[in-house]
């Protein structure tokens, strides 16, 4: 299957000697990477990885370019591929993946000026639905922030965007034959990588508690609780909160979007919105199905942004433009904004999103404030609904179905090209 990744690696290749490819465990990036690879090293696979802990250097005497899977089973790997890009120069020489984040932007990473990282997710819609073609949203809203979303309709419904959310992004879980097949693929995963996959990084921890403390961040994703609210939830003392913080971060479980500050606005917040980073994974930690998101509106709510998150996140990583992901929220709480994207220029573009199935004005309140205080900084902004098509809710203001996101828009009652 295509992904949004396959130009950008193809073209890093060209031009740079290695390629890290940094995204949670199995979202996709040893079968996208292999696509690219003459040869293959599985590091997490035990007799491969003790040759290479024997002798690193050795080790990459193979075809080029070498796809070195799952870095972080030996990470001496580094050191060689170093000395090798220093000794022999060239493009398109080394393919690493890794499925955990630590250490990559400390000071002596032996990398540094030598490798471009990229980061991967899971599936996005745009992908499972064969549009890897249509250019990066990101990129079509700096040119075009209204047209972009505005002329777009589906049949999608509420129900259809939960079963999205709980299906989750990853390739197994998107291909599994029956839903009681994705949920059990679901917990197994959670348990790989919160037993196995966390000792590889601190084996330290205590499973059961970092399982609890996980499931109190699922239910609290898409919010922004204090640190002593989680703690105290999980039963658990604030350094090892802090630890398993850092911990789920470093796996590429949990993701934190920083609050957006300017000096134009007063009274911002500074706490980070916090997510899951696969709203699937939040669902089968929580045992919970769409009957179950029906009957509690909350999180309901939060799995939504979850999903819609989902998505804005692979498209921003990986878009041309770049923007950096943000949340805002007055110290008040009178004004906020669910995600809002910068640009490196200091525009932005900002986004709602409601379980609504139609929205008036009054739901782009915020962004009306918004767009108001900032005045030709604000590129435009969106709520996203559950409904059928997208209207004008005032100046740059817009309210689109969630699956604008990933449909082309209409020009005169046809399919717009890529």
């Amino acid at each position: 299957m295509p992904r949004i990744a396959d130009q950008i690696i193809e073209e890093i290749m060209r031009d740079f000697p290695a390629l890290l490819v940094v995204g949670p465990r199995a979202c996709g990036k040893t079968t996208t990477a292999r696509r690219f690879a003459k040869s293959v090293i599985q590091l997490d696979h035990e007799p491969e990885g003790d040759v290479v802990r024997a002798d690193p250097d050795g080790a990459l005497n193979e075809p080029r370019p070498v796809l070195l899977d799952e870095w972080q089973a030996v990470p001496q790997i580094f050191g060689a591929i170093k000395r090798s890009v220093d000794r022999r120069p060239g493009p398109g020489a080394y393919l690493i993946t890794g499925s955990v984040r630590s250490d990559l932007e400390a000071i002596g990473w032996p990398l540094t000026g030598r490798a471009i990282r990229i980061e991967m997710y899971g599936l996005i819609q745009r992908e499972i639905e064969g549009a890897t073609d249509l250019e990066p949203l990101f990129d079509r809203l700096r040119t075009e922030p209204m047209r972009s979303l505005h002329r777009t309709s589906t049949d999608l419904v509420l129900n259809d965007y939960l079963d999205l959310a709980l299906r989750g992004g990853f390739p197994d879980a998107v291909l599994a034959s029956s839903e009681t097949s994705r949920r059990r693929w679901l917990r197994a995963y959670v348990d790989q990588v919160a037993t196995r996959d966390a000792d590889l990084i601190d084996g330290a921890h205590d499973p059961l508690k970092l399982r609890r403390y996980l499931e109190v961040l699922c239910l609290s994703t898409a919010g922004v609780p204090t640190a002593k609210s989680l703690y105290d939830a999980a039963d658990v003392n604030s350094r090892t909160a802090q630890a398993y913080d850092r911990l789920l971060g470093n796996l590429l479980l949990v993701d934190s979007v920083p609050a957006w500050w300017t000096n134009r606005l007063k009274r911002l917040a500074k706490a980070p919105k916090r997510y899951i980073i696969d709203p699937g994974v939040a669902g089968a930690i929580l045992g919970v199905d769409r009957a179950g998101l029906r009957r509690d509106g909350d999180l309901l709510g939060r799995m939504l942004d979850t999903f819609v998150a989902s998505q804005l996140r692979a498209e921003a990583r990986l878009s041309e433009s770049e923007p950096t992901l943000y949340h805002l929220r007055t110290n008040d709480q009178s004004r906020e904004v669910d995600l809002l994207a910068e640009y490196r220029d200091g525009s932005v573009y900002g986004f709602e999103i409601k379980s609504a199935g139609g929205v008036s004005a009054k739901d782009a309140r915020h962004l009306a404030w918004l767009r108001d205080e900032l005045g030709g900084k604000f590129l435009g902004g969106a709520v996203l609904h559950t409904g059928p098509r997208s209207y004008r809710l005032g100046d740059r203001l817009v309210a689109a179905p969630i699956a604008a996101l990933w449909t082309r828009p209409r020009v005169n009652g046809t399919e717009a090209a890529g």
